[in-house]
Order: C-alpha cells, then structure tokens, then sequence
C-alpha cells in the first residue's frame, strides 16, 4: 500500500543568486546566474516524498499572487494533493533569498503567508492528519501551528517527523511528542545547548544530519554513524528536505530506523548533484539504483 504522509509547513518561491564569492557588508559584486525556483522546506519534502513513492498531502498557505499560484501548479504537477493549501489574500507568497557561492548556500527566508498558516486550521484537518502513517512538520511556519499539528498527530497514532529548521528554542512538550528529530549540526547544538530535560531523551530521538560526515542517531541506546556518499556537489540546497522526505517515506513502510536512514542519506546524495532545491530530488528508482551501484554505505 501506498504510503500516506503530510507535510505541514512553508510553500516558498526560491529566489536563487549564483556567484563566485559572497559579497562582503557594503559591497556590490557581479553575479553568474539568477533562477526562480520553487521551495519552502515544506513544500521541499512534500516533493521529495511523492517522487519516492508517498501518497502526500500539503498543508499550508500561499499568497494569492503569481508566485502562489505556480507554486500550486508545480506541487500538483508533482502529485501532492493541495485541497488543504489556502490561499490568503493579506499576505504575499514566502520568499526565500538564497546565495550560491563557493560550493554552500547562504538563505534568508522571509515567511509573508507562511504566517497564516495557524492552529485553527489544522484542527480543521484532523481528519487528514488522523489519516496518515507520517506527518512531517518544520518551523518555517509559527511555532504553535507546529506544537498543535505533532499533538493531534500523537493522539491519534501517527509518527512525526519534527526536521528544527530554523532553528529556535523549542518547548520540551514539542520534542516530547516527535517521534525523531532531525537536526543538522548547527541546529543539534541549539537544541542541546536550550532543551532542559533529559538529554539521554532527547537524544534517543534525534537523526544528525552532517553533510559529507553522513548521518548520527541513536539505535537501541547505542550511537551509530552512517558515512556519506562520496559526489560531485554542484547545490546543497534542499538536501535536508530531501533526506526528511526519504526519510518518512521508509519510516511510513514500516522499516527500521537504520534502514530507514540508509536509504535517506542516498536520497540526500543524489539531490545535491543538481541545482534547484526540488529539481534535485530523485525517483525511488533512481535511489535504489544508486544503492546498487554504490552499496548501502553500511
């Protein structure tokens, strides 16, 4: 059976800069490139899923603007369902302005109708969430939205994937309800540094995503570390929301965490071998190809 995930958070359009250096305060340079791409790590992993093989659904809010209306397009076009996104007419689409120089990204997100998306409606979508088999949520939208959307989740059975990006501090009820948490490094020390619970809690939780130092979380008590693969990196950008997507994917299948993150971090190779946060995401098929070409890193 298909596996049936929701995705609760930003839809953004991606407004990427490539360059050779990134300008210095006060200083203006020539760039290479400019693209419009949709985005929001919402919408990335809402992608990212469905092209694994997820029956995904969004939930979230866009402006009623041109952005908004081609980024509705483009999620329908890749097969998530968007009855539950609402267009509001106070605010624009999210943005995010992204810089592409010296082989990494520098983001700056700017939420507009991201801030809509509130608590009352997703109690309005109970029924979608009680649904599914994963709910994966960000912190792209505010954080109470966030904290209702895992409770409803809990109640009813459902795992949630709780990917801390922005990063911020967090109420220990939140991370209580997630089923894991995935952090990359920077946000791992945040939230170690802020949670006033038992750390040995949290971190039975907690998938560490560390780029080309592959991925940390915690089996049965024990830490265990999985390398990266070894590819040409041409744009990190979406890497993270691919690895989530992955992630849930194999996770609402049923299979165990470790197989579950093996098969994510492949999903998180292969998106950085293109540009585009979700015109980088590949195919179930292209995944277990590239495991079968380059083992399971295991």
């Amino acid at each position: 059976m298909q596996p049936k995930i929701t995705v609760i958070g930003s839809i953004n359009m991606d407004l990427v800069t490539e360059a050779y250096k990134r300008p210095k305060a006060g200083e203006t340079i020539l760039g290479k490139k400019f693209s419009t791409i949709p985005g929001g790590k919402g919408a990335n992993q809402a992608v990212a899923a469905a092209r694994l093989g997820g029956k995904v659904t969004m939930i979230g809010c866009v402006g009623e603007d041109l952005f908004g209306k081609e980024l509705l397009i483009r999620l329908e076009a890749e097969g998530v369902m968007t009855d539950h996104v609402r267009s509001v007419p106070s605010s624009k689409t999210g943005t995010a302005a992204i810089t592409l120089a010296e082989g990494d990204n520098s983001i700056i997100v700017v939420p507009g109708a991201n801030n809509e998306l509130t608590e009352e409606m997703i109690v309005q979508n109970e029924e979608v969430i009680a649904d599914s088999d994963v709910v994966i949520v960000q912190l792209e939208i505010p954080l109470p939205t966030v904290v209702k959307a895992a409770t409803i989740a809990h109640h009813h059975g459902v795992k949630v994937i709780l990917n801390p990006a922005p990063i911020q501090k967090l109420p220990d009820k939140l991370i209580d309800l997630a089923y894991v948490i995935t952090p990359n490094e920077h946000e791992y020390k945040v939230l170690i540094k802020n949670y006033s619970g038992d750390l040995s809690k949290l971190e039975r939780k907690l998938i560490i995503t560390k780029g080309g130092d592959g991925t940390v979380f915690y089996d049965k008590g024990k830490q265990v570390h999985l390398p990266s693969y070894h590819v040409d990196v041409v744009d990190t950008t979406g890497a993270g929301d691919s690895f989530n997507g992955g992630l849930a994917v194999q996770l609402a299948k049923g299979l165990s965490l470790k197989e579950s993150c093996r098969y994510a971090n492949a999903v998180g190779a292969l998106s950085v071998m293109k540009l585009g946060a979700q015109s980088g995401m590949p195919t179930d098929t292209e995944v277990r190809q590239f495991i079968q070409k380059n083992g399971d890193n295991q």
